[in-house]
């Protein structure tokens, strides 16, 4: 059973941090242009944040295990079945990038107009304020969205485990709903409060650390 619990935290690091990484490379382009897309702002193109809007709001309104079911065929056509560490992480990614989108859109709009305003006097292009700016200024708060985003893919890999999706969320399903090995279920619990407090620890110490070397 240790070899077990091992195996499926392993598998849990590995969907979340693929998955976490995946879903920042689609979430961030996508923040980053609901943000300049805003009346007022260095790009704006209202009609265009409204709809990008609206379809984040609709991928996000879908309750996450019926995201899986309903993604199954694309990624039996992608992954090749639609079981298995694989398959959760193709899940997860899709189902984050709108959750990374919105957490980007927020980090991104607290960043002090005026510095956005000095940056457009100076002659800044919209790519040079995005880069040199926004993301700058933003980083801490940024770090602590990845956070945010890690601890909600660790809940979101615990319900892929209702499909078989592997890792902890697997094992709770497999031994301890199923079987009704207790010890199993209160065991991959514990595991993934610890992974929880690990990531967020860890991704605050690191924004506080940036924070203080701008001061």
């Amino acid at each position: 059973m240790k070899q077990l619990l091992w195996t499926g935290t392993l598998d849990t690091i590995k969907i979340v941090l693929t998955s976490t990484f995946f879903a920042s490379l689609g979430g961030l382009p996508l923040g980053i242009l609901l943000t300049i897309w805003k009346k007022d702002n260095i790009a704006p193109f209202p009609l265009g944040e409204k709809i990008l809007a609206w379809i984040i709001n609709i991928v996000r309104s879908i309750p996450f295990i019926i995201l899986i079911i309903a993604l199954l065929p694309l990624i039996r056509i992608i992954v090749g079945k639609g079981y298995g560490v694989q398959a959760s992480i193709f899940a997860l990614s899709v189902g984050a990038i709108p959750f990374v989108a919105r957490v980007v859109e927020s980090a991104l709009l607290e960043v002090d107009d005026l510095l956005i305003k000095a940056a457009i006097t100076m002659g800044a292009t919209p790519l040079q304020i995005i880069l040199k700016v926004y993301l700058v200024e933003a980083l801490p708060n940024l770090i602590r969205s990845l956070s945010l985003t890690m601890i909600t893919l660790v809940g979101y890999a615990a319900m892929a485990g209702v499909v078989g999706g592997g890792g902890l969320g697997d094992i709770a399903i497999r031994y301890g709903l199923h079987r009704g090995e207790h010890n199993v279920m209160f065991m991959t619990i514990i595991i993934m409060i610890v992974m929880v407090q690990v990531v967020q620890t860890l991704f605050n110490i690191i924004a506080d650390r940036i924070d203080k070397r701008r001061v």
